[in-house]
């Protein structure tokens, strides 16, 4: 998840957060490898036990369902997973959300700076135009 320098950093809650996410992670992709391997296994099993036919094909049934259930849960487990490392992720990332802000602080003083510039550049032509007119006004036979 993280490596090792910067968990290193990390309060002791957090690198307790963070590792009890990984053990969750692996007791579940665990728990569906092995619910998956036995349902193969419940497949392929030829039968030669004391038990009628049926009463072992119930059985097998019975333990796919339970099987495929306990697959489902760890499948539920892992979305959670993803989700609460999402919350995490969007609750504690200080610097990612810090390092956003400066960006958009730096981009909208640089936007601030150029309507800044530009309005600068036409104040100037204007007062020229008007200093122009005026010259043009007071110089005119036609008052």
């Amino acid at each position: 998840m993280a490596s090792t320098s910067r968990t290193t950093i990390l309060p002791q809650s957090k690198e307790a957060l963070l590792k009890s996410y990984n053990a969750r992670l692996k007791d579940d992709v665990r728990s569906m490898l092995e619910n998956f391997e036995e349902i193969l296994k419940l497949a392929r099993r030829e039968s030669h036990s004391q038990i009628s036919k049926t009463t072992q094909c119930e059985q097998d049934a019975l333990e796919m369902q339970v099987r495929a259930a306990n697959m489902v849960r760890a499948g539920e487990s892992l979305m959670k997973l993803v989700a609460d490392l999402k919350q995490y992720l969007i609750l504690n990332d200080f610097h990612s959300v810090n390092e956003a802000i400066t960006n958009n602080s730096q981009l909208f003083r640089a936007t601030q700076i150029e309507c800044d510039k530009k309005l600068m550049k036409l104040r100037d032509e204007m007062a020229m135009d008007l200093y122009d007119l005026e010259e043009e006004y007071y110089t005119s036979i036609f008052k």
